[in-house]
């Protein structure tokens, strides 16, 4: 592991009047994974973008096993051993596996494939990865996330990759594809690559990687060996303060009924839930992806049709539309901030509005309207005016969040909050929840990370295959009887579990 393969100096990137990079510095050596660790914004993806030829930088040098590397394009990055993997994976769904896995490169002379070498070289990449039990000639769309995440990582080694980048790659994946990705990982590391870990996660960071470098507002700030640095060390690189204590430590003091279920069941699911939440509390929902959570808050908010139970929204009766919700002091944040929670083509002050706008709207003083939101929840924009669609994922959470406040909702319908965001901007979500608690509204939180759940809910219940299980105080949960009662063997936590920031 003393190889060096790639060295990355002075990298600078300018779009216009904004610096996204001020000469950055990354070292990686061969059999080594190197975390990459920033708040959204912090320059992560540009950076991996100019080592993979996306853009060209406008400053510093690059050298890939000794080498100088001056990619012109991402194609020509992958013949000389650099593969990227976003978080929105680039498979095309209806080519097969194999034409997936040699796009580009495809055996064969002039016009003609020869498919028989095609079929060999995608078996050979497939059992590279550990999964030769795919079938080459398959369907790429009919493939799972995680499997089609690693055709995209068999692509890159039937190219002959020297460096794997892989930017948020267990952003859709349940634990044990996260234990499978981590162990071809693992497997890849001993074979010689050099691999570059992004991630939001730090319990992630610590799991696979060697050392982290920290970016931070386009520059690189520090870095070091991963086992002998503390989280509170991490944090506190990232944000550029002390993060004391990622979870608030507040106790509420839940008051009225304000939002009553009884058996309730939606039109797919859930199958049965019953629940009562409170003002000036935060209950938590957890559970397996498609357990039924997300259909939970929906049939709630009105998005969903009520088969069958009872259901009260404090003085209302019954199931409702969202517009007669938002009236009732009920707001709700999709998981699906792309499609469903934002609308990306509308500045932020339009979408931070637009569930309460006036009869006549004027942009000025719409702005003015947004500038307190934009200031508490710490929005890193030029402008109100700004689309949302320019702000990273972590910005655009926050716009979806500061449109509740700005409605002055008593009920938050929180769904996967604060996923895709940062440890900075986690905290500061977190925070807002735990005032918000404390003013006496009632929340309402899905979520698939349970440390975030432990953290700062006051009581939680678990969605198991469609039905909701009793709340219960949060001293009466740990991690595994958590996810012992979401995949249906459950038990009871034999002690509170801490969460440490």
């Amino acid at each position: 592991m003393t190889d060096t393969l790639l060295t990355m100096r002075g990298v600078a990137k300018r779009f216009g009047s904004t610096i996204a990079l001020k000469g950055v510095d990354l070292d990686l050596n061969a059999g080594e994974i190197v975390a990459l660790i920033g708040e959204n914004g912090a320059g992560k993806s540009t950076l991996m973008k100019v080592l993979s030829g996306a853009h060209h930088p406008d400053e510093g040098t690059m050298h890939l096993a000794g080498q100088p590397y001056q990619p012109r394009g991402p194609l020509e990055a992958r013949k000389a051993g650099v593969a990227m993997i976003y978080q929105e994976l680039s498979i095309a769904p209806d080519l097969t596996v194999m034409e997936n896995i040699l796009l580009g490169v495809e055996p064969g002379a002039g016009p003609f494939i020869d498919w028989s070498q095609m079929r060999k070289g995608a078996i050979d990449a497939l059992h590279e990865v550990g999964r030769g039990d795919i079938d080459p000639k398959a369907r790429a769309g009919d493939l799972s996330i995680a499997e089609q995440q690693l055709v995209e990582i068999a692509r890159s080694m039937a190219l002959g990759s020297k460096v794997l980048v892989l930017d948020e790659p267990t952003s859709s994946l349940t634990r044990r594809d996260i234990e499978n990705l981590f162990n071809m990982l693992r497997r890849l590391r001993s074979q010689g690559l050099g691999i570059v870990y992004i991630s939001h996660f730090l319990e992630e960071v610590r799991a696979i990687s060697d050392r982290f470098t920290v970016l931070r507002d386009g520059s690189s700030v520090g870095g070091g060996t991963t086992k002998d640095a503390t989280d509170a060390d991490i944090i506190r690189l990232m944000v550029g303060r002390n993060v004391e204590d990622l979870y608030p430590r507040t106790n509420h003091t839940p008051g009225e009924v304000i939002v009553t279920i009884d058996h309730l069941a939606g039109e797919k699911k859930p199958l049965s839930a019953s629940l009562e939440l409170r003002e000036g509390e935060v209950l938590g929902v957890a559970g397996l992806v498609g357990a039924g959570r997300t259909e939970l808050l929906r049939t709630l908010f009105g998005l969903d049709r009520v088969k069958r139970g009872e259901l009260q929204v404090a003085a209302h009766r019954g199931p409702a539309s969202p517009a007669r919700r938002w009236e009732q002091g009920v707001g709700m944040v999709s998981e699906d901030r792309k499609t469903e929670g934002l609308a990306l083509e509308l500045s932020i002050a339009d979408n931070i509005t637009l569930s309460n706008l006036p009869a006549l709207v004027v942009p000025r003083k719409q702005d003015e309207h947004c500038m307190p939101w934009i200031k508490k929840m710490g929005i890193k924009c030029r402008t109100p005016r700004q689309n949302v669609g320019d702000l990273s994922g972590g910005n655009q959470q926050k716009v979806a969040i500061a449109r509740l406040l700005h409605h002055d909702v008593d009920i938050l319908l929180l769904d996967e909050p604060t996923r895709g965001v940062d440890i900075g901007a986690k905290a500061q979500i977190y925070q807002l929840i735990n005032e918000l608690a404390l003013k006496g509204s009632a929340i309402l939180l899905v979520s698939s990370y349970l440390p975030e759940l432990l953290g700062v809910c006051d009581r939680i219940a678990v969605m198991s295959r469609g039905t909701l299980g009793t709340p219960r105080l949060r001293a009466e949960w740990d991690e595994h009887s958590l996810m012992a009662e979401a995949i249906g063997t459950p038990v009871r936590a034999t002690h509170a579990s801490p969460v440490e920031s």
